[in-house]
């Protein structure tokens, strides 16, 4: 008899539960949406620090770049804590048109998961209010 882990229907059961989230615990809460995100941003070359507060549906400008805030979550009190924002930025070059050079979920925990990439600007996500 083959063992539990090298059955391929035993790892195709344990896949298909973990996709499902079946597998999530009963007393996880779901986020809570906010209406204001609190970012960081950071000029490399000026070595400038910004803290931004930005209501959810607005966009900030900071340098070149243009930050809208789609949406931020933040997790209930009783869970471990975590703050989420979805983020569209864009560079905006003078005589050039708009490039977008991020879209998606910055998570305040874990910044390095889905970071901007750019040479000289850092956006990071610090808190949902």
């Amino acid at each position: 008899m083959a063992a539990f882990w090298t059955d391929r229907a035993a790892l195709a059961a344990l896949a298909l539960v973990l996709a499902s989230g079946l597998a999530t615990p009963l007393a996880a809460e779901p986020m809570e949406e906010k209406q204001e995100a609190v970012l960081q941003a950071l000029d490399k070359v000026t070595a400038r620090v910004r803290t931004i507060e930005a209501p959810v549906g607005g966009t900030v400008d900071f340098g070149a770049l243009a930050v809208t805030i789609r949406a931020c979550r933040k997790a209930p009190p009783i869970e471990a804590p975590e703050a989420a924002a979805f983020l569209e930025i864009d560079e905006i070059r003078p005589g050039e048109q708009s490039q977008r050079i991020f879209d998606g979920w910055m998570f305040a925990s874990s910044p390095a998961l889905s970071a901007l990439e750019h040479p000289v600007y850092d956006v990071w996500v610090l808190d949902c209010r």
